[in-house]
């Protein structure tokens, strides 16, 4: 099967270094396909670039689309020897996009990806020039899938020890099963997942030793930042909801009818509380609008940003 990256982008899978959160060089996978204005996408929790399978070409005709793995996720690097902590993510993603972009950005993320957008903006008004996000989970008060709050409670060392030993390679074929299962339920119409999308959506769980490990690491701080906003303690989840009027850049939110994880109230609350910002139902979509809905969504992007490609 062709490599992903070629097929996709003109110089296929590049790398960046930069410093992470907490300050150790780490190498970031991208791709970049496009000239113009700049426009990142950002994938959610357990994904990575190739969520953005449907969008990247057709976006490419109107911007420079750039498309990065987040760290410990797809072909990125995983520093299993580092403990994480949340809100990692955002200071990574901004100093990518500093790296990669001298004029100021559109963001589109989905769910996790969404975010990180949404703390963005409101952090580096100079850094986004305008907004868009999907299926958020900015009003959501626990994970939003049982298999995820089960895959958190496994301990640490048992999943570094199953990266090691290179065991979810000798269990692929149950992975890529559980996986097709799991999948289905985030999509509207189920029978649209190819064989070769579950072969690229599991490649960094079966064949990147660190991304099993990782994973279990980052949904284990998602459950105690959960615990910190049920007991009213700092978290980041409450300081980007008390945030959100801060976020001045022209901003899009989408939301599919029928998501199961974050209902459509919470994107229509979203809406109310950024100044400048649309709100538009994605219907007979879920929560995978990047793949279930790409269509739709992909059109409702280039009407909202119309006027940005003419900059």
């Amino acid at each position: 099967m062709k490599d992903w990256w070629e097929a996709t982008f003109p110089k296929g899978r590049q790398s960046l270094i930069i410093p992470d959160a907490q300050g150790y060089p780490v190498e970031i996978a991208y791709g970049e396909k496009g000239i113009g204005k700049p426009l990142i996408l950002l994938h959610g929790m357990g994904c990575w670039s190739y969520s953005w399978r449907h969008s990247i070409a057709f976006l490419s005709r109107y911007f420079r689309v750039i498309c990065f793995d987040a760290k410990c996720t797809g072909f990125s690097e995983k520093p299993l020897s580092r403990r994480e902590y949340q809100g990692h993510q955002i200071i990574e993603t901004k100093r990518v996009i500093q790296a990669l972009c001298d004029e100021p950005v559109v963001i589109i993320g989905e769910s996790l990806g969404g975010l990180v957008a949404l703390a963005l903006a409101q952090n580096n008004p100079n850094l986004v020039k305008e907004l868009i996000v999907i299926n958020v989970p900015i009003f959501s008060e626990r994970l939003p899938h049982w298999s995820m709050s089960l895959f958190a409670q496994i301990p640490l060392h048992i999943m570094q020890t199953i990266d090691s030993w290179r065991l979810a390679y000798l269990f692929a074929p149950l992975i890529r099963a559980i996986t097709t299962l799991e999948w289905r339920t985030l999509l509207f119409d189920p029978s649209i997942l190819t064989e070769e999308d579950i072969y690229w959506i599991t490649y960094p769980l079966i064949e990147i030793p660190g991304t099993l490990a990782k994973s279990a690491e980052e949904l284990q701080i998602a459950v105690r930042e959960f615990e910190y906003f049920q007991a009213n303690q700092p978290n980041m989840l409450t300081k980007i909801q008390n945030n959100l009027g801060a976020i001045n850049c022209s901003t899009l939110i989408l939301w599919g009818e029928q998501d199961s994880w974050f209902p459509v109230s919470h994107g229509k609350k979203l809406h109310q509380h950024i100044p400048n910002s649309q709100f538009q139902i994605l219907p007979n979509c879920c929560h995978d609008a990047s793949t279930g809905s790409f269509k739709v969504l992909n059109t409702a992007i280039i009407k909202f940003l119309k006027k940005s490609i003419f900059w």
